[in-house]
């Protein structure tokens, strides 16, 4: 093992402290992530793009930076992005085919990530416009869980949690406009951060139910990934992580929010993972009480919000005829939604935050399952009609999206692994601007839980063969 490959899955902040010391260089680094990239894309396919020129060229100069004494937070140390934010020079596609034009300029959380020194090897992939917790798609085909090759990473950040899971990359940014960071977290055995609404400076997406932030092994590279992101306080998450959280009321919840699809419960083995924690949680002293938020008929809230912003980027496409039947009738659906429908369910936005909010007077933080069963296996929603494919999802991952309406944060930490090897997390929930409590609280789940102990079979880079794992490929 060379040093590039040594240092590569020592996580984000001792990378970026092994190259300020000049144990490793950014040079080192880069290589072994692209060389795993490409080691592992025909069967894992991660990314969507790899700037691999770019990326060697941005590390021989973090190198000559280093070398000269500069230090800034991640300088030199390789991560990667969702294919749902802009970079100069490469299209935006946000899993979708067809010809898009190229970035002229990056996104803001791009041009944080540079101001840190970051090198971003790629994009990665996401299932179009971000619909569904699985990433699979005609644009880009099929990414597989390194964990279980014939299962999902979730969605729709699945590249990004695939491509950290598999120790391609220590760190890499996803958004979440119903689970998106926090399901792929779960299924991969990855912390993500759902940041609360106006906590980066990202702009609204899907009429505000969208936000971008990190997924990471550890609560305290998710934290400091996601300062980076911050960009003004820097500092203040990643302090938080070495905080105590103080002794909590905390609700353990396992009752979703209404939907289509009735009588939903977690798996048998999601739901003892969740209580595992609350076990864990109780006995490094904090309060469990078991409690459910009051959501009402929160969906109302959710559906015209974000079946008007797929409206939106339906009309951004270059082909629509491209796009999946099932998104296609979803833009349809939200043209119909996008004028006093959803003018009405901003209104209410307030309403359902206070009737939400209440359970906040009796505990501090909420803990939930992130979904309701372990990785869908691959190809689980093909050949589904849009009311089949949307019960299959609704039926996976009920837990999450109601968080995304109240635009309060939300942290998925790892809670074990199912009978079969398949990962399953839990979330801790607060309301707004309780990120820092979040993470202190994950942080010291992870103190007892050691998650970042375990990784996924193939983690020293030569994952298994797709077509030794049952029903993986034809």
């Amino acid at each position: 093992m060379n040093s590039g490959e040594a240092e590569l899955f020592i996580g984000l902040e001792a990378q970026a402290a092994r190259l300020a010391a000049g144990e490793v260089t950014s040079v080192e680094l880069i290589e072994e992530a692209l060389r795993r990239v490409e080691a592992t894309q025909p069967t894992l396919n991660a990314f969507r793009h790899v700037r691999a020129e770019q990326a060697r060229a941005e590390a021989r100069a973090a190198d000559e930076r280093l070398a000269a004494g500069e230090r800034t937070t991640l300088l030199g140390v390789p991560v990667a992005i969702k294919d749902d934010l802009d970079l100069t020079g490469l299209p935006t596609a946000f899993g979708c085919a067809g010809e898009f034009p190229v970035a002229e300029r990056d996104a803001e959380l791009v041009r944080q990530l540079r101001a840190s020194g970051a090198v971003i090897v790629g994009k990665t992939n996401t299932p179009e416009l971000g619909l569904w917790p699985i990433t699979e798609g005609e644009a880009f085909g099929v990414t597989r869980n390194p964990w279980h090759l014939g299962h999902t990473p979730g969605g729709s950040s699945g590249g990004s949690a695939a491509a950290v899971a598999a120790g391609l990359v220590p760190a890499a940014i996803g958004s979440d406009g119903a689970g998106s960071i926090r399901i792929p977290a779960s299924w991969t055995h990855l912390v993500g951060i759902k940041p609360g609404r106006g906590t980066l400076p990202s702009p609204e997406a899907f009429n505000g139910i969208t936000e971008w932030g990190p997924l990471a092994r550890t609560t305290t590279d998710a934290a400091l990934l996601l300062d980076v992101l911050a960009g003004g306080e820097r500092g203040r998450f990643r302090a938080a992580a070495d905080r105590e959280p103080g002794r909590l009321r905390v609700a353990l919840s396992l009752r979703t929010a209404f939907s289509l699809v009735p009588g939903l419960s977690p798996h048998p083995e999601v739901r003892a993972a969740v209580i595992g924690v609350a076990r864990r949680l109780h006995e490094l002293g904090h309060e469990i009480v078991v409690t459910d938020p009051h959501y009402g008929l929160i969906g109302l809230n959710f559906l015209p919000r974000s079946l008007a912003g797929v409206h939106d980027w339906c009309g951004a496409t270059p082909d629509q005829e491209l796009l999946d039947f099932r998104t296609r009738d979803a833009g349809r659906m939200g043209a119909r939604l996008a004028g006093r429908a959803l003018r009405i369910s901003r209104r209410s936005l307030g309403f359902f935050q206070w009737r939400v909010g209440r359970i906040f007077d009796r505990v501090d933080v909420v803990l939930a399952p992130t979904t309701a069963t372990p990785p869908l296996p691959v190809g689980a929603i093909d050949g589904l009609s849009g009311w089949g494919t949307d019960r299959r999802v609704i039926s996976a991952c009920p837990y999450t999206w109601p968080w995304n309406v109240l635009g309060w944060p939300g942290v998925n930490v790892p809670a074990g692994l199912t009978s079969a090897g398949l990962p399953v997390g839990a979330q801790l929930l607060g309301p707004a601007g309780d990120e820092e409590l979040l993470i202190s609280l994950a942080a010291q789940l992870e103190s007892v839980l050691r998650w970042a102990d375990r990784t996924p079979p193939g983690q020293e880079g030569r994952l298994p063969d797709a077509r030794r794992q049952e029903g993986v490929l034809p």
